[in-house]
């Protein structure tokens, strides 16, 4: 059992709950949350430190607390949350490197635990229908949230190689949904018209955010498992998570980059070219592991972790079926055309809010 636990991103909704699950365990003894900034949320008994992961400092605070178990929440899917593409490539890439060169340093720490993302795997028309652990993607992401999920995870790897008697619990996780959770896909399914790939129905799989903060919890206590896929049961469609949250659709033609930008530009959603082909081809993960290895097994089956977000989405926007019929004039070539309706959107949704 862990003795000192040191939780980055604790600031943050998912970073916080973890804090909060593991004060409930009495035989951990200190519990360190890390941030840029002080925590809105409750984090339990864990002591709130103020630094930032990419300054060589979080060695210091590492060594002077003799920590033992690391667990690493800070790797950020949305640019918004970071404050731009940017910053959220230093936060993601920059800060694991710095936390990793610091946990190789220190004699103290025994185990690592990671919060990583099945973005990984990317999405293309050539993927199997479920990803294990061992099956590499077929089209590497390139950008956005997926290439530093790559690159965190090369990270670990060289950690492992020049630490082998560390730990190491690398969870790479489905989509997160749930009431209060927020990411790029709850950005999207909380639109009032949804824009959808023309031609494509991809199939989703979600977890829940109380069985994503249970996961990390298990990692962080029990054996050391290697990476794992965590998802609930299940897979459901874009067309059919649509109708869940009441949400028109509209198809464009998402193969064009530009589409994504001007849904970014009307303040909408954060779209990046790994989202855009998330949904187009959708994502499946083998599970087998998590249940066999980790011994874990999700309340919430995908659907029902949809259902629970779905039922406290924020209300359709009135007018949201007008603006459906001036997205459907729209032919492939008329960009203007689209960005204005989607700021016309946008506009009505701030109204109502």
């Amino acid at each position: 059992m862990p003795e000192v636990v040191l939780i980055t991103g604790v600031s943050r909704y998912l970073g916080g709950r973890v804090a909060e699950a593991l004060s409930r365990d009495e035989s951990i003894g200190r519990i360190i949350g890390v941030d840029v900034v002080p925590p809105p949320h409750p984090i339990g008994r864990a002591e709130f430190v103020r630094a930032d992961i990419r300054n060589p400092m979080i060695g210091r605070i590492i060594a002077q607390a003799a920590v033992d178990t690391v667990v690493h929440m800070n790797v950020l899917a949305t640019p918004t949350s970071a404050g731009g593409r940017v910053s959220q490539k230093e936060i993601n890439v920059i800060g694991t490197m710095q936390l990793l060169a610091a946990c190789q340093k220190a004699t103290s720490v025994r185990r690592l635990v990671v919060k990583s993302s099945a973005a990984v795997y990317g999405s293309s028309p050539r993927d199997p229908a479920l990803f294990t652990e061992d099956t590499g993607p077929k089209t590497m992401p390139t950008s956005g949230f997926g290439k530093d999920s790559v690159e965190v995870e090369a990270y670990v790897r060289g950690f492992s190689r020049r630490r082998p008697d560390a730990e190491i619990t690398m969870l790479r996780f489905a989509n997160i949904i749930g009431p209060r959770i927020k990411t790029s896909m709850t950005d999207y399914f909380s639109l009032p018209v949804l824009p959808a790939p023309l031609g494509f129905d991809a199939r989703m799989q979600f977890v829940h955010e109380q069985d994503a903060v249970a996961a990390m919890v298990l990692a962080a206590t029990g054996p050391s498992v290697g990476i794992v896929n965590i998802a609930g049961n299940g897979i459901l469609m874009v067309s059919q998570a649509a109708a869940m949250v009441g949400r028109p659709m509209i198809a464009v033609p998402f193969a064009h980059s530009a589409v994504g930008a001007l849904v970014r530009r009307a303040g909408l959603a954060d779209f990046s070219t790994d989202q855009l082909s998330y949904l187009s081809y959708g994502r499946g993960l083998d599970t087998t592991r998590m249940r066999e290895r980790m011994h874990f097994e999700p309340r919430w089956e995908t659907r029902g972790a949809f259902q629970d977000f779905a039922d406290h989405a924020p209300p359709v926007v009135p007018g949201a079926d007008a603006a459906r019929e001036l997205l459907s004039q729209t032919s492939a070539g008329a960009f203007g055309l689209l960005s204005g309706a989607l700021r016309a959107v946008g506009r009505l949704r701030e109204a109502v809010n």
